[in-house]
């Protein structure tokens, strides 16, 4: 009797439980996050996961795959206990920091070297290692095998910034390898009995510490010449370390994370652990620990306001929390077994969006633009100015430059090139040139010169009075730099101003420098037809109209061809592949102009651009170079005309613009959406679309428009008498 009666209740509880979930989440979308994280199981991008989603108190969570391949395959449980990697920092450290600092035993604007003596930096303060501020470099050198904690901390004390602290963000280590220091050195205690005495213990996190115990349910990440390692930290720093250090080292469990999740969400902890607490000079968003808005944030998909907050790790775990709609979700796996090659960073951001929108209740508006698209592969690849900031600015120390530029000019964090060069030590920034858009990229105008509000220094505009720089602003320059992130395609007037620029610097005996930027459409296809006729701003170099470089290798190109006289040094991309794509290559998207706001346009650009003297090509929508069309064209029956196209599909849709061509008149036309990247011919999209729209409208269709950008005689008469 009494076995059926607790039977009984234990499928009433179940019920609740189910009945709950089915009114918290979406099932439909809770199928599509389980098939989204089996799909990347089959693709080998990780062994395993234990998913957890909770909101005021419903859970969901399952795990999925295997925990271990080798020497043996082991199911995956709920209770698997991972290497937390980086979550270290907002699990262990920051927290520790901030009890610190609530007990009033850290100020956090102090200098860090009232904690620690020895910090060879007098300016770092607890803040900026906190948001990753300091402008310390990403990690220590393991080149000599080093080994031990002090030996660690020594090195990490020893460590100079490459940027000045406070003017950038730049992820790093040693930030919270210091922290993790400043911890024992205030409480008495290591990192790791700190947080377990104040932090683990009074939350219940059992399952929750740094060099745990053996035990089965341990996840083993990688092989190495250690052996495979399992119970025993990924990271080599924290490794040598002895397994306790303040940037990585802890193990933990979902249960217990969503222990520390609730605690959050509840204020138990400081808010100011889950605000911003980034210097106001620096644009990237960092709380006192959490992630909010920078290369990393990822798992807040499309949806997830930027008041939430997360963080990730490198062996494959991340969490993210939700305030506003008091949901939190956490991921675990060990994506680097056996082998290292498995990568979560596109699952990060898919389930990011699959959770928000699994929600029930909550309706969440468009996804706005952001400043800055980041990637979602993860890839490894340098623009120059990664490639210079590795290296010190060794090029540039005890230069005064000249910087032409504008808000493209990031590196692989988000960071404006401006202020990683005015923050490098021994690098004099004195004068700033901006091309067509000028330094926000912003104006659809000629720009004039002004003063650059932010940094007191002179703007002076090539897309204005003048389209080169004059001898009298090169006075003085030991070295005129360009960093623009062109987007491929020969009539995008970056490249113009870049050759304008070299002929000015060779007239003026000043050395040209180019930050090197990868071709974000890939460096391996070249379409249309090379520039006919006497060169213009739109058309400076004879090149196809998708060139197929970049802008560095422009540079060699137009300093021989046109045989420039000038002392050309190029700082080349580095990791990068030519067949890679921007966000293929791991570098963040940023809009690059008023009306190229993200990767699909530029990647239509070449074809479409083509058409914008002539009909609508979505200037004044939300959605430019992506939709065309004009007052008299069908879509439906223009589609038909033109026929399937490699790599793109064509829809019917109708939209009135703002802006440039038949602004302000209804329009129908057609939505192009990419398909297949690889097989994507943009220009042979925008000639088909032309061709078709002569055969379809005739005279109506002006045709002669496109001639300004296409510079080609013989293909517009091919289009105009139907041979194309």
């Amino acid at each position: 009797m009494l076995r059926r009666r607790l039977l009984s209740l234990f499928i009433a509880l179940a019920l609740t439980a189910c009945a709950s979930v089915s009114r918290t989440y979406d099932a439909t979308k809770l199928a599509e996050i389980d098939a989204t994280i089996g799909e990347a199981i089959a693709a080998k991008k990780l062994p395993g996961a234990v998913l957890w989603i909770e909101r005021n108190g419903v859970v969901y969570h399952r795990a999925y795959g295997n925990r271990a391949l080798v020497p043996s395959i082991e199911a995956m449980t709920e209770d698997t206990i991972f290497d937390a990697a980086s979550l270290t920092k907002v699990i262990a450290t920051a927290p520790s920091i901030w009890w610190l600092i609530e007990r009033k035993q850290i100020a956090l604007d102090e200098p860090a070297k009232t904690y620690l003596p020895e910090l060879i930096d007098r300016s770092i303060t607890i803040r900026q290692l906190l948001t990753h501020t300091s402008g310390l470099p990403p990690s220590l050198e393991r080149s000599d095998k080093w080994t031990g904690y002090e030996e660690g901390v020594r090195r990490a004390l020893n460590t100079a910034p490459r940027n000045r602290p406070g003017a950038i963000f730049r992820y790093s280590d040693i930030n919270y390898i210091l922290l993790g220091e400043i911890v024992r050195r205030v409480s008495g205690q290591l990192l790791d009995a700190f947080a377990k005495r104040e932090i683990f213990d009074p939350l219940g996190m059992h399952d929750t510490g740094f060099r745990p115990t053996a035990s089965t349910r341990i996840a083993p990440t990688e092989q190495t010449e250690e052996g495979m390692l399992r119970g025993v930290v990924h990271d080599p720093t924290s490794r040598a370390m002895g397994g306790v250090a303040g940037h990585a080292g802890l193990f933990t469990t979902a249960a217990d994370l969503a222990k520390f999740a609730r605690a959050v969400l509840r204020g138990d902890f400081p808010r100011a652990m889950t605000e911003r607490q980034s210097p106001p000079e620096v644009a990237i968003q960092r709380a006192g620990g959490f992630d909010i808005d920078s290369h990393y944030s990822r798992p807040r998909g499309e949806h997830f306001s930027v008041g939430s907050f997360g963080h990730t790790g490198w062996t494959g775990p991340f969490l993210w929390i939700d305030p506003s709609s008091h949901t939190f979700y956490i991921c675990l796996s060990n994506r680097v077994h056996p082998d290292g090659q498995g990568n979560v960073v596109a699952l990060q951001r898919r389930l990011g969006t699959l959770v928000a929108e699994s929600l029930r209740g909550v309706t969440w508006a468009p996804p706005a633009v952001p400043r800055v698209r980041y990637s979602l592969s993860g890839g490894e690849a340098q623009n120059g100015i990664d490639v210079l900031a590795a290296s010190q600015y060794e090029l540039l120390r005890g230069k005064r430059i000249g910087l032409i530029t504008n808000q493209s000019a990031i590196d692989r964090y988000g960071n404006p090139t401006i202020d990683l060069l005015r923050s490098a030590p021994g690098v004099s920034l004195v004068a700033l040139f901006t091309p067509e858009h000028g330094l926000r990229t912003i104006a659809d105008d000629t720009v004039g010169d002004e003063i650059d509000p932010a940094t007191r220094l002179p703007i002076w505009s090539l897309y204005g009075e003048r389209r080169k720089p004059s001898r009298q602003q090169l006075a003085g320059l030991d070295a005129l730099v360009f960093d623009i992130q062109d987007i491929g395609t020969r009539f995008y007037t970056y490249i113009s101003t870049m050759g304008l620029a070299m002929e000015a610097a060779a007239e003026a005996r000043v050395p040209f420098i180019v930050l090197d930027r990868v071709n974000p459409i890939g460096g391996t296809v070249v379409e249309g037809p090379v520039t006919e006729g006497t060169p213009d701003f739109v058309s400076w170099h004879p090149l196809p109209i998708r060139h197929g470089k970049t802008v560095g290798e422009l540079a060699q190109l137009f300093r021989d061809e046109r045989h420039i006289d000038v002392d050309l040094t190029v700082v080349a991309v580095k990791n990068w592949n030519h067949e890679q794509w921007q966000d293929e290559a791991g570098l963040p998207w940023i809009n690059t102009s008023p009306n190229m706001r993200s990767l699909e346009a530029a990647a239509l650009y070449p074809g479409i651009g083509l058409l914008e003297r002539a009909i609508s090509v979505g200037r004044g929508t939300d959605t430019p170079f992506e939709i065309l069309g004009a007052p008299y064209i069908d879509g439906a029956a223009l589609i038909a005309a033109v026929g399937p196209l490699p790599g793109v599909r064509l829809d019917p849709v109708r939209f009135t613009p703002t802006a440039s061509v038949h602004k302000g008149e209804p329009c129908g036309g057609v939505r192009i959406t990419i398909t297949d990247r690889r097989a994507l011919r943009s220009v042979d999209v925008g000639l088909a679309i032309a061709a078709a729209l002569v055969r379809l409208y005739g005279a109506k269709f002006p045709l002669d428009e496109l001639q300004p950008l296409l510079r080609h005689k013989a293909t517009l008469e091919r289009l105009r008498t139907g041979r194309m």
